[in-house]
């Protein structure tokens, strides 16, 4: 297909055979165009239209059409202002999961902590974001997956924030001590029963999605460590489902926290705040 075109017509050609498979096809034959090419999709909107279209682009198109996400095809994805190593076996970092940043920005306002958790923290997606915001803080990732700690351990190298992010492999709180100022935690929420898209059932880890029958088994076992863990003054972020606001937030009163939600830009209750 793309032999004999430039990039435009592989574009436009890859953007009608991509509609049957995704919500964004015109975005995503971009980015995997600027991956074929090495460049970005800046660039290559700006400049390269008119260049011939790469052999690999056909491949990489194929990917897509069975449902393989674009973060795994392309083997990054961009959070909040960082850029994050990403492959099979671990979690992608979605825009919705910005809030947390974004909270924690309000609730530290002047101030800043020093001692970050991210519980669950995958490829690093929101320690990393969270020690780029506050450079002088330290932080503790865990994980149950070594693939993930993998990513983690790769994407604080690249970052520069190797000396600063440490990663370790459990259970949860199992095994934590100490106080943190800031716990971040982007827990399994998704029902057992509950659909999902292909590419995210298909592709992505079911142990980071799925959390028993009412998505709430993962909040049940990290919330009651909670209150031993938080330093004064400091405050817990949960990521919850849009339904889940309330059971998670009187889960954190049951043990004696304050409990506040926050919306994700879509105006959908997307974080509970534990203090």
């Amino acid at each position: 297909m793309c032999q004999a075109m430039s990039v435009r017509a592989a574009l436009a050609e890859a953007t009608r055979q991509l509609e049957p498979v995704s919500d964004t096809p015109r975005l995503d034959a971009e980015l995997l165009m600027a991956h074929s090419l090495g460049t970005t999709r800046d660039m290559l909107l700006l400049g390269r239209l008119d260049d011939p279209a790469p052999e690999a682009f056909a491949s990489l198109v194929a990917r897509r059409l069975t449902h393989e996400p674009i973060a795994y095809i392309t083997g990054t994805r961009a959070f909040w202002t960082i850029d994050l190593a990403v492959g099979p076996g671990v979690l992608i970092p979605r825009p919705d999961s910005e809030t947390l940043i974004e909270t924690a920005l309000a609730w530290f306002g002047d101030r800043a902590p020093s001692r970050i958790l991210d519980l669950g923290t995958g490829p690093g997606t929101l320690l990393l974001a969270a020690l780029g915001e506050w450079p002088q803080a330290q932080g503790l990732g865990v994980d149950a997956s070594e693939t993930a700690l993998g990513y983690a351990r790769r994407n604080a190298d690249a970052l520069g924030m190797a000396d600063r992010a440490a990663f370790r492999l459990g259970d949860w709180t199992t095994g934590i001590s100490g106080h943190f100022d800031l716990i971040l935690a982007n827990p399994p929420y998704i029902g057992t029963a509950e659909p999902l898209p292909p590419q995210v059932r298909d592709h992505e880890p079911a142990e980071a999605l799925f959390a028993g029958a009412d998505g709430l088994d993962d909040y049940r076992r990290i919330v009651p460590a909670l209150p031993a863990l938080l330093a004064p003054g400091g405050a817990a972020l949960l990521e919850i489902g849009w339904t889940q606001a309330g059971a998670v937030s009187l889960l954190g009163q049951e043990h004696g926290l304050s409990s506040s939600v926050y919306k994700d830009m879509g105006g959908r209750p997307r974080v509970v705040r534990l203090t």
